[in-house]
């Protein structure tokens, strides 16, 4: 073998290397191809070859003068004392099996596709002095001298092992994982002067099974200076692992082997050979593949070790699929309240093969936790009594268990003044007992475990309150599992053969997860269509949405349950139709029969259609890079601290910063994963305290709908055209005159619908007149934060408009806000309620039930915020996320004015307002789907217009709340927004 002085002469650590390779089997290399990084000279990957029969081994080394001198030996061992070639027993030479490139780590393979089954590599461990000298031009008229260096040393590779002279390793391990088959092997040589711990760590955290095959130790090189970890352990906890001598068997630190070494003594380290598999091959080579593009940055957060090997299979998938997601798509898609559309289908999925329940996903709601699911089954029905499972009243408002208001006040009825809920035992024998002597409208009930296996309890509830009238809603969330060997259900066994009744519903929350404790998502069953439709459309009420993250999470859950299953083996199950007649039900609340037949909600979509949505208050703008390395960091990492999820001094800065709005250590702040979901909480206080919720006519649809929902005195205070909808201090203080115990409702700076801004006199004025009637203001920032036109628009500062206030002792102001509007995150949603007054936040917090924003999504929002805190914007995002409005803005005005709509121009949000003059009193006519529709075109029905000719879907004006206006927003994807231009022209032709 020749060696030259620039390159590695074999020593202990190759010696080494090659003894932990011989204990591998003899199959381990056979017909293999092979990769040995760091070749050196080339003896290894040439024994390798010898001794094993690989397919190929391919030698690769920076150094250009490596590479040379491996050939040469390659020859040297290849040819026999004549020249000839030497044949193995399979007629092959060593030139057919060996070939040696100039790579830096496994780029050769890398570039030229090659696939690889076995990754070994004897790499240097020592931290270069000059990291700048891997960025010189490496060239083979580089000195003796620094070719010798380049491969002693190594640069930082920009991961959390440089610290320990592991980052050259670490990367080649995430090279290698790009390159290698999912069944391959990849063998390293390590220095054990970091620790075995820290070893170890570097594979595991990557996602590697590992085993250790060999260890001895090498005597320290008299001439390393050990300085350098010295200053580690001095700056952190960490020690370093040396011995003494080669017979020492306990570790000493860095700073005593130095100290030794000083006096003479002869220090040593361990050096095992480590080789390392892939533990969920697949999954893990993609979530490499999304860091790799462009989040490296991320992957010291990565971790991939687990104690657990159920942990392991649950979250390494899921991260899996996240990586998948962001990388593959520009932004979050649009998902309806009900839930996502593949969320669903995999419930009713696993229903359907687990449990032999043939439901489809329009029997599927998604809720929140369960604890909504129950409270908005109450608001829904608003029943006189309920009977509630003791078991799930915890987090139902406290009014509710307190009130003793159950005398009859007229069969079947329904009562406006409240809901009393009496708890009960979960036996059923006790419940049915109860049932039969308080006679409820509405049971909510889980089945005790003894008694869940079979259907008997069950049916024996379902007919008990049949005859009596009750709704019954069955919980079945102890029970239920996300496993491949699922506990027996009675309820489901019953649902297997029968369907469910009208007048029964079963609610599943999905609270167990092998990874986090506290991540829920819940599942409404119902085959009766106007209770599913009415629960459906409680979410979008009450709560908003459910939170994306989450059903992806559980979704992957189920995704996995079900991909090996082959689908439909079995014949779809026949189930017996029970002909019983049911007593009369409680039907919805009066207020719920209102909201769900004269508010503009959600359009229901169905499989072949194919809407284009103009109503959400949602962001369908490209995902930065930086947000979707914080969604993704927040689930690689573990272990996250508490404060490292505290959002609650990020968001005090924030509303300083944005809106001159300062928080003391008084203020009391309340997170959901909705601003819905709060703004309802404080209209239930309005209620609570008999107050009157003032609206200004031009304010968010979908917010006046859900107070309505709740039976709040509301009051709309008239705004005009002339001030484009924007509320005065006229307006506003005629309307108070007249209003006991006021609740003020401002949308602002960015007022939704209209896209109009309050300036900072404005809001000043308004406040004034607040104070003046001792009003409580709600001002709701929520759809603030994308501003463009801002010509002469100077922000708020609200710490210097109330400093001058003095009103009445009842006028306070709460703040509500939403993080995710304010900085372009497409799906991720999170809402906070500012309170400086310590009775309204224990009148909120007596209407429990609300569903904070997991730790995943509070990691997130405080990086995003800190982020944008430290560079006045998301790395310049948000700025672009405003010029792409203020186009869309120009683009979608142009068209309506074009098209015979009179707009009024907005200067941020994402919406805007137009009054379609042309189109009034015209008649029109279509023909769907063999269904004849003919309308005279108003401010009422143009919405339904637009949505059966061009499948388009706006807000009219009974969401806008402005008679003869309708709502437009702009935030779509591109393909969307073209298509939807391409709609309001395609409805002027088919109207003219």
């Amino acid at each position: 073998m020749m060696v030259i002085p620039s390159i590695f002469m074999p020593e202990d650590w190759s010696f080494t290397f090659y003894e932990g390779l011989n204990r591998h089997p003899d199959s381990i290399f056979k017909d293999k191809t092979v990769a040995e990084l760091g070749c050196g000279n080339g003896w290894i990957s040439i024994a390798i070859a010898e001794k094993w029969s690989p397919l190929k081994v391919y030698g690769l080394d920076i150094n250009p003068r490596a590479v040379k001198i491996s050939w040469i030996n390659l020859y040297l061992n290849a040819l026999d004392e004549n020249g000839e070639l030497v044949y193995d027993h399979e007629k092959k030479t060593l030139l057919d099996r060996v070939e040696f490139y100039e790579s830096d780590l496994l780029s050769y393979c890398r570039d030229n596709h090659i696939e690889l089954e076995r990754i070994v590599g004897c790499i240097p461990q020592i931290l270069n002095p000059n990291p700048d000298a891997m960025s010189k031009l490496i060239t083979e008229n580089a000195s003796e001298e620094f070719l010798h260096s380049l491969s002693n040393y190594c640069a930082l590779q920009g991961f959390v092992e440089d610290q320990f002279g592991l980052g050259l390793i670490a990367r080649a391990v995430e090279e290698g994982i790009d390159v290698i088959k999912p069944m391959g092997i990849m063998i390293f040589n390590m220095g054990g002067r970091p620790g075995q711990g820290v070893c170890k760590r570097l594979f595991e955290r990557r996602g590697l099974r590992v085993n250790q095959l060999w260890q001895t130790k090498i005597l320290q090189a008299s001439d390393t200076d050990i300085s350098a970890l010295v200053e580690i352990e001095k700056n952190n906890p960490h020690r370093f692992e040396f011995f003494m001598g080669l017979v020492g068997d306990q570790p000493i630190c860095a700073r005593t082997a130095w100290a030794f070494g000083k006096a003479g003594g002869r220090i040593s380290h361990a050096l095992s050979v480590y080789s390392c598999q892939l533990r969920n091959p697949n999954q893990v080579k993609k979530i490499f593949d999304f860091l790799k593009n462009g989040f490296q940055d991320i992957s010291n957060s990565l971790d991939l070790s687990f104690q657990d090997e159920s942990v392991a299979d649950e979250k390494i998938p899921f991260l899996a699929y996240l990586a998948g997601i962001l990388k593959d798509s520009s932004r979050f898609p649009y998902e309806p309240p009900t839930g996502s559309k593949r969320f669903r289908d995999l419930i009713a999925g696993f229903m359907k093969t687990y449990h032999h329940v043939p439901i489809s996903a329009d029997n599927v709601a998604i809720f929140p936790s369960r604890a909504t699911a129950i409270e908005n089954t109450l608001r829904l029905f608003t029943p006189r009594l309920a009977i509630v499972d003791e078991h799930l009243t915890r987090h139902l408002p406290k009014q509710w268990l307190t009130s003793l208001e159950i005398e009859q006040k007229g069969d079947k009825k329904t009562s406006t003044d409240g809901i009393t809920v009496i708890e009960a035992p979960r036996q059923s024998d006790l419940m049915i007992e109860l049932i039969k002597k308080l006679r409820p409208q509405v049971v909510v009930t889980g089945i005790a475990p003894f008694e869940a296996v079979t259907s008997s309890a069950f049916e024996h509830l379902l007919r008990t309150t049949r005859e009596i009238g009750s709704r019954l809603f069955i919980d079945i969330s102890d029970q239920f599992e996300l496993s491949s060997l699922p506990s027996s259900i009675g309820v489901l066994k019953y649902l297997a053969r029968t369907p469910l009744p009208s007048h029964a519903a079963i609610i599943c929350g999905l609270l167990r997860n092998q990874v986090y404790a506290d991540l829920e998502v819940a599942f409404v069953i119902s085959e009766e269509q106007t209770i599913f439709d009415g629960l459906s459309k409680s979410v979008e009420l009450l709560q908003g949405n459910t939170a994306l993250i989450s059903q992806y999470y559980y979704g992957c859950l189920f995704n996995e349950l079900l991909s090996f299953k082959l689908p439909d083996r079995r014949p779809p199950t026949e189930r017996e139709t029970e002909n019983t007649k049911s007593s009369d039900m409680i039907g919805f609340s009066s207020s719920a029969i209102s909201v769900l037949t004269d508010a503009e909600l959600s359009i229901k979509e169905t499989d072949t259609s194919s809407l284009i949505h103009m109503d959400v208050d949602q962001i369908f703008l490209p995902t930065p890079t930086p947000v979707k390395a914080a969604i993704f960091e927040s689930f690689a990492r573990q272990n996250v601290t508490e404060s490292e999820c505290d959002v609650t001094p990020s968001i005090k800065q924030f509303i300083k910063t944005a809106y001159g709005f300062s928080a003391d250590h008084t203020a009391e702040f309340i997170y959901a994963d909705f601003p819905l979901a709060l703004f309802n909480k404080l209209v239930l206080c309005c209620i609570e305290e008999h107050g009157t919720l003032c609206i200004p006519t031009g304010s968010n649809g979908t917010y006046t709908a859900a107070a309505r929902f709740l039976n709040a005195n509301i009051v709309s205070i008239p705004t005009c055209p002339e001030t484009g909808f924007k509320l005065t201090e006229n307006q506003l203080g005629k309307a108070l005159e007249t209003v006991t115990k006021p609740w003020v409702y401002i949308s602002g700076p960015t007022i939704n619908p209209t896209g109009l801004l309050y300036s900072n006199e404005e809001m000043k004025s308004l406040l004034k007149t607040c104070a003046k009637y001792g009003a409580r203001v709600i001002i709701d920032t929520s759809f603030s934060g994308v501003e463009f036109n801002l010509k002469g628009w100077e922000g708020w500062n609200l710490d210097g408009s109330l400093a001058e206030l003095k009103g009445n002792s009842s006028f306070c102001v709460c703040l509500l806000g939403g993080l995710f509007f304010k900085m372009p995150t497409g799906g991720l949603a999170s809402g906070f309620l500012v309170l400086n007054q310590r009775f309204l936040a224990d009148a909120c917090y007596g209407f429990l039930g609300l569903n904070k924003p997991h730790s995943t999504i509070r990691y997130t929002a405080k990086k995003l915020l800190d982020l944008r805190e430290q560079n006045g914007d998301l790395t310049g995002d948000g700025e672009k996320q405003g010029k792409i409005l203020a186009d869309r803005l120009k683009r979608l005005k142009q068209t309506l004015e074009s098209c015979g709509w009179e707009v009024i121009e907005a200067h941020g949000g994402v919406s805007l307002i137009a009054k379609p003059s042309a189109y009034l009193g015209k008649t029109i006519k279509t023909d769907k789907d063999g269904s004849a529709w003919e309308v005279k075109l108003n401010d009422t029905n143009i919405r339904e217009a637009m949505l059966r000719t061009t499948g388009l879907c706006i807000n009219g004006a009974s969401w806008t709340g402005i008679p003869g206006y309708c709502r437009f927003t702009l935030a779509l994807e591109d393909i969307d927004f073209d298509r939807a231009l391409d709609c309001i022209a395609k409805f002027k032709q088919i109207v003219n």
